[in-house]
């Protein structure tokens, strides 16, 4: 018994640079059913909802996986130890214990089941049964939970190494390959995030519609990682989209959050959108929830715009949103960016507005940007994700 466990604990360590899912799971689940003298072995994930299991592995009852059976947690026996996070052990197997008609059809007698956990997280179910009325042991219990645990920490890797690649090819997707080229006028560009992660929900863009007129547009979705990349995803594409109607950022905000609102009301973003015609010498300003821009005056000095801030995308407005216009002269600059750059944990961001403001200077849009970025982070990566889009009309 103790050498086929160290060969099970060999394999459920492989390397995480050669790691597979589906054979770790295969492999591990055929372990399982030696060292426990089982017929079946079976793992069932959770689904997104949260709301079901889904036969992701399976050896014995391979039908489990082939035919994608769902469990509803809180029914049946899989359901019930979902529900529980706790293990259960079955002497009767028929459809009055099982909600999955594979497991009594194939003449299985008494089951196992133990939650799959990580961090306090349920990540699934995994079970084992036999086709003999020979019921399992406390032992056979401390054991399958011992494996939960090496299955729960491979699913988790396999999830995370998914979510990298994923964010990663979002990342490149989803942000603009370059600004638009337009006489008389530059831009500079960064997006930087925190060292253990590729991608987050801040996101800048400009284009130009079928009118000429130039849109630029700098957000932040709350929360981390490619869930807040999806949906940052979602709400550039809808902006993109009333940004085509030619009406003004106030009403493209608008109709933006009414939609996020209406039909996913769990997002929450910051946006803010500066609208201009040829010869792109006057912005229409509008913030939904977003930090205002610095106004870099080529004669000298910075200031912030009148702006006023409307509420987030997502939320409800009470009222018709606010713009502002911002006429460039020859040689100024606006510098829009994501409040990454200027939050610090536990100061006043305040504190980081004036340091921006202090820093900027009136130099090409590349210089300005360049000068930012490095007066802020030096060498270091930021604590947050960051993004930064600089428009600056030439002198």
């Amino acid at each position: 018994m103790e050498s086929q466990f160290a060969r099970l604990q060999s394999l459920s360590e492989s390397p995480s640079a050669e790691f597979d899912l589906e054979s770790f799971l295969t492999g591990l689940l055929d372990r399982v059913r030696t060292i426990l003298k089982a017929d079946t072995s079976a793992v069932l994930l959770l689904d997104d909802s949260g709301s079901n299991l889904v036969a992701t592995a399976a050896q014995g009852i391979e039908e489990e996986v082939r035919q994608g059976v769902k469990v509803p947690v809180g029914t049946g026996f899989a359901g019930s130890i979902a529900a529980q996070r706790a293990p259960v052990v079955l002497d009767r197997v028929d459809a009055t214990t099982v909600a999955n008609p594979i497991l009594w059809e194939k003449g299985i007698r008494v089951m196992l089941g133990v939650p799959l956990l990580a961090g306090g997280q349920l990540l699934g179910v995994l079970h084992v049964g036999r086709l003999e009325s020979n019921s399992f042991t406390p032992g056979d219990e401390q054991l399958l939970q011992i494996v939960a645990e090496r299955v729960a920490g491979g699913v988790q890797n396999a999830r995370l190494a998914a979510e990298r690649s994923a964010a990663s090819l979002l990342e490149r997707s989803l942000l603009p390959g370059r600004m638009p080229v337009l006489e008389g006028m530059e831009f500079a560009t960064r997006y930087m995030t925190p060292e253990d992660r590729s991608v987050g929900g801040d996101w800048y863009d400009g284009f130009v519609t079928a009118s000429g007129r130039l849109w630029v547009v700098v957000g932040d979705v709350a929360g981390r990682g490619l869930a807040a990349a999806v949906i940052m995803g979602r709400i550039k594409s809808t902006l993109r989209a009333y940004a085509l109607l030619d009406r003004s950022p106030e009403d493209v905000l608008t109709l933006t959050s009414q939609k996020f609102a209406h039909f996913e009301p769990e997002a929450l973003a910051t946006i803010i959108c500066a609208v201009a015609d040829p010869p792109y010498h006057e912005f229409r300003i509008a913030s939904a929830g977003h930090p205002p821009p610095v106004l870099v005056r080529q004669r000298g000095g910075a200031e912030w715009p009148a702006l006023t801030v409307d509420s987030p995308i997502g939320l409800p407005t009470l009222a018709d949103r606010d713009g502002e216009t911002v006429n460039l002269e020859p040689g100024d600059a606006l510098v829009f960016y994501t409040d990454g750059l200027v939050e610090r944990r536990g100061e006043d961001v305040a504190l980081g507005l004036e340091r921006l403001r202090s820093l900027v200077a009136a130099e090409p849009a590349e210089a300005l940007c360049r000068r930012i970025v490095q007066r802020t982070f030096g060498t270091a990566s930021p604590p947050d994700d960051v993004a930064i889009l600089v428009v600056r009309r030439r002198a």
